[in-house]
């Protein structure tokens, strides 16, 4: 039932026209944007004027990546109810930022989530400790990013790979130079609007073929697959691979820093929690979706036309609204995956920006001291061109790497080295700054070394028979060993005045800045 013929790989007139409409709809909103972005608090956080919903919307933007939709979408077309592990583990995070971190984080922090650590620790030493957590999650992501934008493009728009990642790489500079949080935000939620909508007109045009009832659809794969494409088991086969991957998807959602930095956006801790709310719904809602379209893609298209464009299986998405919905729809599906890129590398680059100027600059190579905000906005301004420039430079030398470690690198590292600090920091009165930061170089170090010992570095890219550490996922060791790390070192080191500054935490976490 494969398409005879697919126009993956040749310009679509529907593909580049919607694509430039969002641009165009985007760059204006980002000159509107930009006439209201004077002070810091705006560049990074929008003026905390961003309701609840628009920011659930925004955070499901800034969430659903290219990995999301397409790679979940290509794992079940491949692999069947097994490729739901990472949409599940993924979608688990979203309760523990509910009752764990929104909260705490809105009324505690300012930009980013160093500022939780610095409110009751020695400022300069966690901040740099958090700096280096930060960007190299942010790092990793993007070189993901920009490398998966040029390879799925040059598919989908039929243009060279060095001109896609060029391209994604000026729009979002743009963005963020320009709109800052404000321009990020409305980005972000039109992508996620239109992510949503493509991905349920595709689904209800797949349903339609099966009378509209899933398990006819679910009863078609297991016919031409057998019944254990139905069942678990055949993408993680280990009990401990499964919990260590789980882990990271859980708690990495948790202390990835372009997400905590959303809750800043918002005027109050209820807007925080309301807008987890609603991300949690939004996202769930789409990993529904992506189940019906990895279905419908494996039965609809067949897995030999789906490998055969691309082995990994990314393409299945584009294949299916090809099959189900002609040429014209591929474009509009290829557009909306153009844009889901450049939503969340915008997030990205912001993120990075304010943890160089607001951590770095102003509370590092300042010490503290009054920083204005036109200085500030500067430095994020300089930092932004540098870190564009740098994934634009690594998306060219990564080209046709295989870099899917490097998105589960950052969720180990969100998960083992940025949510232990954070968790412990907010919760016990005798976690100090020895301690943060033996937690965020242990955890961080720790999942980048073992990483790099794993079977997907040592086997699958260099091609060795065998990996020093034969767990692909390092955090079922990397997060126990935070925690435990900062445990230790806070009890055999104690710092008096960071129990002292607990219980005015604790208050500031329930009535939120004395200005707010």
């Amino acid at each position: 039932m494969t398409p005879a013929t697919s126009a993956l790989g040749t310009p679509n007139p529907t593909a580049i026209a919607s694509f430039l409409v969002f641009v165009a709809l985007t760059l204006v909103i980002t000159g509107w944007a930009a006439r209201r972005t004077r002070t810091a608090s705006e560049f990074f956080a929008a003026g905390r004027s961003v309701t609840g919903f628009q920011n659930g919307l925004a955070l499901a933007g800034d969430f659903m990546s290219a990995a999301s939709f397409l790679g979940i979408a290509g794992l079940v077309s491949l692999s069947g109810f097994d490729g739901l592990i990472y949409s599940v583990g993924w979608l688990v995070g979203w309760p523990v930022m509910t009752f764990l971190v929104a909260e705490p984080l809105r009324n505690l922090g300012r930009y980013t989530f160093a500022d939780v650590l610095a409110t009751r620790l020695r400022a300069r030493p966690v901040r740099i400790a958090a700096a280096f957590g930060t960007l190299t999650v942010v790092g990793f992501y993007l070189i993901a990013q920009m490398v998966g934008a040029g390879n799925l493009i040059k598919l989908m728009f039929g243009i060279p790979y060095e001109a896609a990642v060029l391209g994604v790489g000026l729009v979002m500079l743009v963005y963020v130079l320009f709109g800052g949080m404000l321009a990020t935000t409305w980005v972000q939620i039109i992508k996620a609007v239109l992510l949503l909508s493509g991905a349920t007109v595709l689904a209800l045009l797949v349903l339609a073929r099966f009378g509209f009832d899933p398990l006819a659809l679910f009863e078609a794969a297991a016919t031409r697959y057998g019944p254990q494409t139905l069942a678990p088991g055949k993408l993680v086969t280990s009990p401990v691979e499964a919990i260590s991957l789980g882990l990271a998807l859980m708690f990495g959602t948790a202390g990835l820093p372009h997400i905590l930095m959303r809750f800043y956006t918002v005027p109050d801790a209820r807007a925080a929690r309301a807008s987890v709310f609603y991300a949690t719904g939004f996202i769930g809602y789409f990993y529904l979706v992506t189940f019906i379209l990895g279905f419908g893609a494996s039965v609809i298209v067949g897995r030999e036309g789906i490998a055969g464009i691309d082995k990994a299986g990314n393409m299945a998405a584009p294949l299916l609204a090809e099959a189900v919905g002609g040429t014209a729809f591929l474009g509009f599906i290829s557009a909306v995956a153009f844009a889901t890129i450049l939503a969340v590398v915008a997030g990205l680059t912001l993120s990075g920006a304010a943890t160089l100027s607001h951590d770095l600059w102003t509370h590092v190579v300042r010490a503290g001291r009054d920083s204005p905000d036109h200085e500030q906005i500067r430095v994020a301004r300089v930092a932004t061109v540098a870190l564009t420039v740098s994934a634009i430079v690594l998306g060219l030398a990564f080209k046709g790497q295989n870099v899917a470690f490097m998105v589960g690198l950052a969720f180990a590292i969100a998960a083992s080295g940025n949510f232990p600090a954070l968790l412990l920091t907010m919760t016990w009165s005798g976690y100090t700054t020895r301690g943060a930061v033996t937690s965020m170089l242990l955890g961080g170090l720790g999942s980048v070394a073992l990483i790099a010992l794993s079977p997907t570095i040592m086997v699958d890219l260099l091609g060795m028979e065998t990996a020093l550490v034969p767990l692909k996922n390092p955090a079922v060791i990397t997060l126990p060993l935070a925690f435990i790390g900062g445990i230790v070192v806070s009890k055999l080191w104690p710092e008096p005045a960071a129990r002292a500054a607990f219980a005015d935490m604790a208050h500031q976490t329930h009535v939120g800045h004395a200005d707010d």
